[in-house]
């Protein structure tokens, strides 16, 4: 592409690209689309960017072509590369001038130059760092701004490169540039602090971006720049100097306006100050070690003391609690079990914090978390007013809940008393002995002290298991102040539900439990929406504990769950109905069956909150969920279901619909328990069936479950089944098996196996092309247990119930592998005997003693020249199956089963599903559970006598091991 006359060309087009006209604008990306690899291009692009007379978005619409071209076609090895004639050129261009008057285009631009930097720099590119340290001195304020952008952006590419050799060039730029850099922010740095009292707004905001932009080079080096940082005396003297000039700028916010762009300027940098502290704790915490002490002493004393007063905000506090946490937390300061065992560093760092986490701070930093940070704010109970379920969604971890200040203080809390529980726990036992008895609802201070008391009794439930006899106050302190129904008082009603549901995995009798049922049926009636979400929250926590008894609770049963599915109507935000339904969900799935008279009004109701969700796919889930526990609860009844039912989980599980990236893994589990639960098949839910080939497509995490289903649908309805989606299915199939794991390929063939197993004529038709895979596999003699288990299952089920498709299907391998049919079989037993160890399970040991046993009465030279491996499987798979009566001494096929057989379900267990009952009917006519393989043995055995007669016949056996035929002997007594 030649420069000059191409220049105009492309310019022309990048004015059509900008253009809101999709006529214009489509042909226009088209031809810069064709230009990307033209040789040329990105010059031309080059030229047009850095001329500032053109039209701004034609000159971003460039740089962004360009900074995508860097993507494409930097690399030497990348198809349609750029020359390396082309490349130089460029990347002389790109730093001949820090000169762009548009900021948004000037960082783009320094992005671009970053991306080069991190293929070029600085082998291709060693000009770069000096330029750039070069034009980072010069006077003009644009060109100063614009060089520094860069630097910053090109130091924080190279300090991501994680390849040894890139990590080594990386220690080598900084020990080059740590002087310069540091040098650079000090003076950057003297010049704000200079300005400040000026009065002069830009051009304080213009040394503030400074001091900004070479604090973040700054950054970037010290944490990345070393291996050992600790033995730098320049990084050490930087990091130093952190605290004193932190306290300049916290200073000097009180000179600046709070509203302007100062103000926001003067908070980044100072929360970019504790960023490198916590980068530098967090990559390199042995040399952190000499920073300990003064970043304790600095971060409690602006936290903690009135130092802080009028100068800090919440960010700044958050991370100076982020900084105690780390330190307080961090392994490499915590000596081994035992200490002489620890290195020096570590007892050294130790020792440290020993010595500054004195009982007297320690009783500060916690009483002023409890009384100070812990108080609900007068924000935050404005809305509790105004936005109560926004307050919920906030107190339980919003969108900004990580950002915010109270979850920190509460994490702090939690750590520190962990870790210092003898010193903290008499002092909070201490704040809770002053609060005994009701408190005054005229008093809101006292109110909110004891609110947040509360609060520090919860978070250390654990922490306080010995020292605080929760039962008795949970009687005598806890439960009255649940029955003060005043409106001031709710505050506490909702902290008070709140810590109970701390406490109940961690000590609470089960003999209290009605109580606590009773009082939270009460407050699932309060006035006030806070506390009935709060103690829907309890309630999830109550039945999920393991000490949960169903007797106790069914009494309440009918009230909650009335109370909860009112909520549940009441409450408008999205995020509070998928909490709501959470819990419903918990209760349905732990009361099962008992459930059943009390869900009529929330079937009604789910399907107007599917349609009313369509926008809300986290809605979506968890109605999802609760489907399914609501499925499960109903059994056979959730046939009544299927006109909603039904059409969630095609939609859920259609891969073709945009909301399956979210519903896919909840809509295949609602599928499976609705098969499981399903009485009979209905042209409806044979007709989702259609959605799996897509899925099985997929090969997704979730292909275990989609086999799950399809087992589902075999168990159901067989012929139905196999007869409409069989062809299809086994295509599938056949695709899968050569990509998919070993586990994968198992669960294929359990299908197969359910399949054989439940339709033994129309079952191996309808998967007839999988199994010569089935049959090469067990000649060849797959090497992975567990599949050639399975191979072996699926030949068995075959040879014992469909003899004369076994019969076929041997004449067509015999075919393949060019041997005699009865040659072929010979060796199939061969490799049957050989491999037999590989079956783990009971029953498949005796389907494959069953299957080859069924091979005779037989005059076959192969089958009586394998005879003994026959006898030695059978006998194996009697040891496997076979119980000794001790008062009778006679043995017992334990895998037998009769149709009295009636199994038990205790209060704890599941009752069976419908698919439970269909695989126990179906057992009753499996020949594993219904043919005693003792009395199979020895009627074969005589058959075989028979047509050999007795000579014949005793020479037979003695080509079988005297210990074996002891051991058939003594389990064939009686017979």
């Amino acid at each position: 592409m030649d420069l000059h006359s191409a220049s105009s060309v492309v310019l022309q087009v990048l004015t059509q690209a900008t253009s809101q006209d999709t006529a214009v604008l489509k042909p226009a990306e088209e031809q810069l689309k064709q230009w990307e690899t033209q040789p040329g291009f990105y010059s031309v692009l080059l030229n047009i960017f850095t001329n500032h007379t053109l039209d701004i978005n034609v000159r971003w619409l460039a740089v962004l072509y360009f900074k995508h071209g860097i993507d494409r076609y930097w690399r030497r090895v990348a198809p349609h590369a750029l020359s390396e004639e082309e490349k130089s050129t460029l990347r002389a261009g790109l730093i001949t001038n820090f000169n762009e008057p548009i900021n948004q285009i000037a960082t783009q631009i320094a992005v671009l130059i970053a991306k080069v930097a991190r293929l070029d720099c600085p082998r291709q590119w060693p000009e770069l760092i000096p330029t750039l340290v070069e034009s980072v001195k010069v006077q003009d304020d644009l060109r100063q701004h614009r060089a520094l952008l860069t630097f910053y952006h090109v130091t924080k590419t190279l300090a991501s490169k994680r390849l040894a050799a890139d990590r080594k060039l990386f220690y080598d730029l900084a020990s080059g540039i740590y002087n310069f850099a540091c040098s650079l922010w000090n003076h950057h740095t003297d010049t704000f602090l200079q300005q400040v009292s000026s009065g002069n707004e830009s051009a304080v905001l213009s040394s503030l971006e400074r001091t900004l932009l070479s604090l973040k080079v700054l950054r970037k080096l010290t944490v990345n720049g070393f291996v050992e940082p600790h033995k730098n005396m320049e990084v050490m003297g930087f990091l130093h100097g952190i605290f004193e000039r932190l306290k300049q700028f916290l200073e000097c916010s009180r000179s600046i306006g709070t509203d302007n762009a100062c103000r926001d300027r003067l908070e980044k940098t100072i929360i970019l100050f504790t960023k490198v502290l916590l980068d530098f704790l967090d990559q390199h915490p042995i040399s952190f070690t000499p920073l300990i002490q003064r970043s304790l002493e600095f971060s409690v004393s602006y936290v903690f003391t009135e130092v802080g007063e009028g100068v800090t905000f919440e960010r700044f506090i958050v991370q100076c609690m982020n900084l105690i946490k780390m330190i307080v937390k961090n392994y490499a300061y915590k000596p081994s079990k035992n200490f002489e065992d620890s290195s020096p560093e570590t007892i050294e760092a130790h020792k440290i914090k020993m010595a500054f986490f004195t009982y007297p701070t320690l009783t500060e930093i916690c009483r002023r978390l409890v009384s100070h940070y812990f108080l609900l704010t007068e924000e935050e109970l404005t809305m509790w007013e105004e936005d109560p379920e926004g307050f919920t969604v906030e107190e339980t971890g919003g969108d900004s809940w990580k950002y915010s200040l109270r979850p920190c203080t509460e994490v702090l809390f939690i750590d520190i008393f962990h870790e210092y529980n003898q010193t903290l726990t008499p002092v909070l036992l201490e704040m809770m002995q002053t609060l005994q008895g009701p408190t005054n609802v005229e008093d809101m201070n006292a109110l909110l002290i004891k609110d947040a008391v509360y609060n520090a009794v919860g978070l250390a439930a654990f922490e306080l298991f010995d020292s605080v006899d929760f039962d008795q106050w949970f009687k005598n302190q806890l439960l009255p102040e649940l029955q003060v129904s005043h409106n001031r008082y709710k505050p506490l009603r909702r902290r008070v539900i709140w810590l109970i549901g701390q406490w109940i995995s961690v000590k609470f009798k089960s003999d209290l439990r009605p109580m606590l049922y009773e009082a939270i049926c009460n407050l699932l009636q309060d006035q006030d929406l806070v506390v009935r979400i709060e103690t829907a929250t309890t309630l999830k926590l109550t039945v999920d504990d393991f000490e949960f008894r169903t007797d106790q609770f069914l009494p309440y049963l009918e009230t909650m769950f009335t109370l909860l599915f009112q909520l549940l109507q009441q409450v408008t935000e999205c995020d509070t109905k998928m909490h709501v339904l959470h819990v419903l969900s918990c209760v349905i799935e732990r009361v099962n069956v008992q459930i059943r008279p009390y869900v009529g009004c929330l079937v009604q109701y789910l399907p107007l909150l599917w349609k009313q969700s369509e926008e809300h796919n986290m809605l979506r889930c968890a109605i999802l969920t609760t489907l399914i526990h609501l499925v499960q609860g109903l059994g056979a009844d959730s046939k009544n279901l299927y006109p909603f039912l039904l059409p969630v989980i095609q939609l859920s599980t259609d891969v073709s619909q945009p909301p399956h990236v979210y519903l896919l893994e909840d809509g295949l589990e609602l599928w499976l328990v609705t098969l499981e639960n399903s009485p009979c098949v209905t042209p409806e839910l044979l007709r989702i069936f259609q959605n799996m080939s897509p899925l099985l497509e997929l090969s997704s995490e979730n292909l275990r479950t989609c086999f799950k289903i399809i087992n589902g649908y075999i168990f159901l309805s067989s012929t139905e089944f196999l007869q409409t989606y069989a062809v299809g299915l086994c295509q599938s199939f056949c695709e899968l098996l050569p990509e998919i794991t070993t586990e994968g390929q198992v669960q294929v063939l359990k299908v197969v196996e359910s399949a054989l197993k439940v339709n033994p004529v129309l079952g191996p038709q309808m998967f007839q092309p999988i199994l010569p895979y089935v049959f090469r596999g067990v000649i060849e003699g797959e090497r992975y247990p567990v599949v050639m288990s399975i191979y072996l299952a699926v030949m068995g089920r075959v040879l014992l119930q469909n003899t004369s498709f076994f019969s076929s299907l041997l004449n067509k391998m015999a075919h393949e592998f060019n041997q005699e049919m009865d040659q072929l079989l010979g060796n199939v037993i061969e490799m049957w005997v050989d491999r037999v160890d590989n079956i783990t399970q009971p029953e498949r040991k005796k389907l494959s003693a069953l299957a080859l046993l069924s091979l005779l009465p037989s005059d076959n030279s192969v089958i009586q020249d394998k005879f003994c491996g026959i006898i030695n499987i059978s006998v194996e798979a009697l040891h496997d199956v076979m119980t000794e009566d001790p008062e009778t001494r006679t043995y017992k096929d334990c895998m037998l089963m009769s149709h009295h057989e009636e199994p038990k379900v205790t209060e704890d267990e599941e009752p069976p599903t419908e698919q439970d009952k269909r695989k126990k009917m179906l057992a009753l006519k499996d020949p594993v559970h219904t043919v005693s393989l003792q009395q199979f043995i020895y009627e074969k055995l005589k058959a075989q006598q028979e047509m050999l007669g007795e000579q014949g016949f005793q020479s037979l056996m003695e080509t079988v091991d005297t210990e074996i035929v002891t051991q058939l002997q003594e389990f064939l007594q009686g017979f």
